[in-house]
């Protein structure tokens, strides 16, 4: 599989009007990503909380850019997300992931989406490296 860099990432990608705009943060040492970011209700699911889909989104999201820390492309192959507690909207959350192991072109990553020092989502995943196009 291969994979082209735009602009327009749901997630990411600044060139998206419909997008989160999020930046992550990237130490290349620790192989970590994280984001300071504040969801907009346009993107809640029941009132006054963020949907479920967009949290998915997110922690995949930092997953692939703790995953850029080694200089290639990515794609996660799997995604388990465990949801503790709603994620408010409109509230400065901070999404991270680290990875944990890689093996080859395979990297097993772990992520979450805190508020206050709490923990509402926790993610694990497995991600692999792809050639650019």
């Amino acid at each position: 599989m291969e994979v082209s860099v735009d602009d327009h990432c749901f997630v990411c990608g600044s060139e998206n009007a419909a997008g989160l705009k999020a930046h992550f943060d990237i130490d290349h040492v620790r192989h970590r990503a994280i984001c300071t970011i504040r969801i907009k209700d346009i993107y809640q699911g029941w009132k006054g909380m963020v949907h479920g889909g967009i949290i998915a989104a997110l922690v995949d999201e930092a997953g692939i850019y703790a995953c850029r820390s080694f200089g290639e492309h990515f794609v996660t192959a799997e995604l388990n997300i465990k949801y503790k507690a709603p994620v408010p909207i409109d509230q400065d959350l901070i999404v991270s992931a680290e990875v944990i192991e890689s093996r080859r072109r395979i990297f097993s990553v772990v992520g979450k989406i805190e508020l206050a020092g709490k923990v509402l989502v926790e993610s694990q995943s497995r991600i692999f490296a792809v050639a650019e196009s």
